[in-house]
């Protein structure tokens, strides 16, 4: 069976959690405290000498890095995978930029602002160049949506998941949703797809480290 290692909250680990319930593929989930630092046990650099999460074993136990990866890997043969050649380039294209121009700052302005508000005070300025270095990806984006219901022309697949696991909360790295219409729309679009679970059901399986 499949093995995710994975941390709750995390837009990260949500894009396999999701591509997995979407696709009907079973596979066990193994929560990792990243606030304690449970990432850099031992116990866990014995499954992941990074101490990272997420982190995927696969059945054949290989172990995949990167969240964008994890998905390329699971939606090989399934309708998640573009079967038109350029438009496979086109997914990757999207996923490079998510990676690129928008995680990096909707997920640490996210961190500071909502998981840890304690420290948000302390953080405040870089929690506003955060969200002002979000913003151009963002406008793209919604431009990129505004005539088109997912990613690709073809439909739903993982480059909408890509793109969804940290963008769905930007507001809560204080941006608002109300400068992105598109973008609005496209979550909504996304969250009726066929399978759908919510970042809040990340936790709702799971086993411990040995």
């Amino acid at each position: 069976m499949i093995k995710l290692y994975a941390c709750l909250g995390s837009g990260n680990c949500f894009k396999p959690f999701l591509a997995m319930r979407q696709l009907g593929i079973s596979f066990d989930m193994t929560l990792i405290n990243v606030l304690t630092g449970e990432q850099k046990t031992p116990a866990y650099l014995n499954i992941n000498p990074l101490g990272v999460v997420p982190y995927l074993e696969t059945e054949a136990g290989q172990g995949i890095g990167e969240s964008n990866a994890m998905l390329w890997y699971l939606a090989e043969g399934t309708y998640l995978m573009p079967r038109d050649r350029a438009e496979r380039a086109e997914a990757l294209q999207w996923m490079f930029f998510e990676q690129s121009k928008l995680e990096p700052y909707i997920s640490p302005a996210r961190f500071f602002t909502t998981i840890l508000p304690d420290q948000r005070e302390a953080r405040a300025d870089s929690i506003a160049n955060w969200r002002s270095l979000a913003e151009p990806g963002l406008f793209r984006l919604d431009a990129h949506l505004s005539d088109r219901q997912f990613m690709l022309e073809s439909g739903y697949s993982i480059a909408d998941i890509a793109v969804f696991g940290y963008v769905h909360v930007l507001e809560e790295a204080g941006l608002s949703m109300e400068d992105f219409p598109a973008i609005e729309r496209w979550i909504g679009d996304v969250s009726r797809t066929d399978g759908f679970r919510p970042l809040a059901e990340l936790g709702s399986a799971q086993s411990k480290i040995a």
